[in-house]
Formats: C-alpha cells, structure tokens, sequence
C-alpha cells in the first residue's frame, strides 16, 4: 500500500469511527485538522505522511472521545499495522497522537517537527470561529454553562480537575483558548493563529456586551 492509499484507507476507518461523535471532536474536525496540517507540512518540510496519519488518528486515543484510552491505542496501533507502516512510522505517530492534547496546560512540549505541525493544526481549530463554535458544543455535552460569573477561572489545575471540575464555556476561552496563540510552534502556525486569537477577543467583548454585566 502506498502512503496516498494509506491516507485513504484511514480516512474511511477514522470517518467511521467517529460517526457518533457529538462533543465537537467529530470526522469534520478531523477532516480540518488533517488539511490544515498538510499544508502547514508542506510549508515546513514535515514528513507529509506522518502529518497525516497523526492528523487524521489524533482523537481516537483522547480521554473526551473514547472511553479507554488503552483500547483506543491497541485499535489504531492495530489498524496502522494492517495498512503496512513501519515500526518507526507507528512509533512516530504513537508519539504524537499521545502528547499533543493539551490537557489543562499539563503535556510539556512535543519533540518533532511533525509533531509540531499536528500539534499547530489541532490547536488552530480550537481558535476562531470554528473554535467558538466547538467551545460552547462542548461545555454543552458536558453539562456546563454558556456563562457562570460566579465561577473563577482555574489555573493550574490537574488533568482530572481541568477534565471534570466545574467551568463554563466563556471559562474555557481563559482556561484554554486565548492561551494558544502564545504555544504554537511553527512559523506558520503563528501566523495562522493570529487572525483566530483576534476574532476570540472581538467575540468575547462583544459577548460580555450583551451580557450586561462586566
């Protein structure tokens, strides 16, 4: 098999996988994330199939999605032995799928430059439009509020506290989304996040304008 019928193949086995998903981290994400990423590759000279791989793996092993992160890893280490990658190539996209996630500002920083690419990707979609839109589709999964002023913004909180303690969606932009900019890796990704970091700042004051309160 060679890398575009790679690519192909997971992209139908990932599409499938995600059919049910309803917290934001859906095919469509994935689908984005993927694009982005290829062309952040190209632009930095990334392994392209890597990139893509990771791309499109990303969220099959992530505690929001699965219910076992250890069942999610034997599945797509699983299923990229079946389409032919090597033992490094799986180890390369093993890595990257499993210290990208941004838990609460808990992961340390990723090692590769294709790890960078995805990691910038991911991180892009979680900005901007897109990304206030899978804010509030995520809050809403979880139970947790558009707005709670009475809630405190939470700072270095554990991965369990930042996973399961109370927040809101506004919340998140403070505990999440206006820090991205600032983490992104490469020059590209900087540039891309750029734009998306102003529209978060546009929306949340027009936000609290409506609000009426702050």
């Amino acid at each position: 098999m060679n890398a575009n019928q790679m690519i192909e193949q997971t992209e139908k086995w990932v599409k499938a996988q995600l059919k049910n998903e309803k917290t934001g981290h859906d095919w469509y994400h994935i689908r984005r994330v993927t694009k982005q990423a290829k062309e952040i590759a190209t632009i930095e000279g990334a392994d392209e199939l890597i990139v893509a791989l990771a791309s499109l793996l990303h969220d099959l092993i992530d505690d929001k999605v699965v219910t076992s992160v250890e069942e999610g890893l034997k599945n797509v280490t699983d299923w990229l032995i079946s389409i032919g990658t090597t033992e490094e190539q799986r180890k390369h996209v093993i890595t990257i799928i499993t210290t990208i996630s941004f838990k609460g500002g808990n992961n340390g920083p990723v090692s590769t430059l294709e790890a960078q690419v995805v990691q910038d990707a991911d991180r892009l979609d979680a900005i901007g439009a897109i990304g206030v839109a899978r804010t509030f589709i995520y809050a809403g999964s979880k139970g947790d509020l558009m707005h709670d002023p009475s809630l405190s913004v939470r700072e270095n909180v554990t991965i369990e506290e930042y996973r399961n303690g109370r927040s809101s969606a506004i919340g998140h932009f403070y505990e999440k989304l206006l820090k991205l900019k600032d983490l992104m890796n490469t020059n590209e990704g900087k540039k891309r996040a750029e734009l998306r970091h102003q529209f978060l700042e546009n929306y949340l004051q027009q936000f609290f304008d409506e609000w009426g309160e702050e």
